[in-house]
């Protein structure tokens, strides 16, 4: 993301943003050259950095003290890193985002280890906010996502689960981080009640509308833009809210069934679920439950006196229903 794109997300924070970038770097300060080289390919992707963005957002409303926001933003995004690190052993991916994974440069073993660093290194970093209650949401969200993962993991091509099934578990797995960075930055903000609690509705909204479109752009997503083949999710036994839907519309017959089951042809059983997805109305439907929960991100704030820091919240979650990765 260039430095212009930051600002226009990111509007009264970008500046603020080069904190956390300098915070996370320092984590790569080891003495084990081993561990080090770990760190720098783990690390060396920078994303958008969505969740720090909204922990000093959602501090902009209140109290704005940097001491205080920065560690938990960088905690948060080292969490979510440590998250991935994790996600591609148990998956055995060897690419995300065009880029190899860890466990393909190194081995499992050493892999995980090095997740473990991460989280570990996370909370070290939370305990410097200061605040007990917010290290405490930080540990919760961290047993949510995995709890959202296991279960993930354990309903791998399992065609019975059905909607609300998908909902909690992206509630866990995805929607709990977002929760936490908007709802901590709010209380290390020293917010009213009124406010954080707001932030909190609007953080998890923001994170199940972002989780959705993720998954719909797993059917429909330009691969070259999206470093990753189109279907990967249900090539890994992930069944999506596109599939679920799909599966309920349609149950006679159903490829994304065919997919599962089959023994031989399994590419040619890949695309063809795929393809029929793609031409169905599961994907505008889909899309319309990402809006619904983008409506309530943006109803929760409503509230809030205008700001360029509202507004700023505001074309967030709207970007989340258009982005392309």
């Amino acid at each position: 993301m260039t430095a212009t794109q930051v600002t226009a997300l990111y509007g009264p924070v970008a500046e603020d943003m080069i904190l956390v970038e300098d915070l996370l770097e320092s984590t790569k300060n080891v003495d084990l050259p081993p561990l080090k080289r770990m760190l720098d390919h783990a690390l060396e992707a920078r994303g958008k950095r969505l969740r720090p963005a909204l922990v000093l957002l959602a501090g902009h409303l209140g109290d704005y003290n940097l001491n205080r926001l920065v560690p938990l933003g960088a905690a948060i995004e080292l969490l979510h890193t440590a998250s991935l690190v994790h996600d591609d052993v148990v998956d055995g991916a060897t690419s995300r985002r065009g880029r190899p994974t860890a466990n393909a440069v190194f081995d499992n073993a050493l892999t995980v280890l090095l997740g473990d660093y991460m989280f570990a290194n996370a909370a070290e970093m939370v305990t410097r906010t200061g605040s007990l209650a917010v290290t405490r949401l930080f540990a919760l969200a961290l047993m949510k996502m995995t709890s959202g993962e296991l279960d993930q993991d354990a309903a791998a091509f399992d065609a019975g689960k059905d909607v609300q099934h998908y909902l909690w578990r992206i509630g866990g797995k995805t929607a709990a981080l977002f929760a936490n960075a908007t709802e901590g930055g709010a209380m290390l903000a020293n917010c009213d009640e009124r406010t954080v609690e707001a932030m909190r509705t609007y953080g998890y909204s923001f994170g199940m509308a972002f989780q959705i479109v993720d998954d719909v752009l797993d059917f429909v997503g330009d691969e070259a833009v999206m470093g990753k083949p189109v279907g990967s999710d249900l090539l890994e036994g992930t069944i999506t809210l596109p599939g679920l839907l799909f599966l309920e519309r349609y149950p006679k017959d159903n490829p994304i069934r065919r997919f599962i089951l089959a023994r031989r042809d399994r590419e040619a059983r890949l695309r063809e679920a795929i393809e029929a997805v793609r031409n169905s109305d599961c994907i505008e439907a889909s899309m319309e439950m990402a809006r619904d929960y983008i409506r309530r991100a943006q109803e929760a704030i409503a509230f809030l006196p205008e700001s360029e820091t509202k507004r700023c919240l505001i074309d967030l979650s709207d970007y989340v229903l258009t982005r392309k990765s």
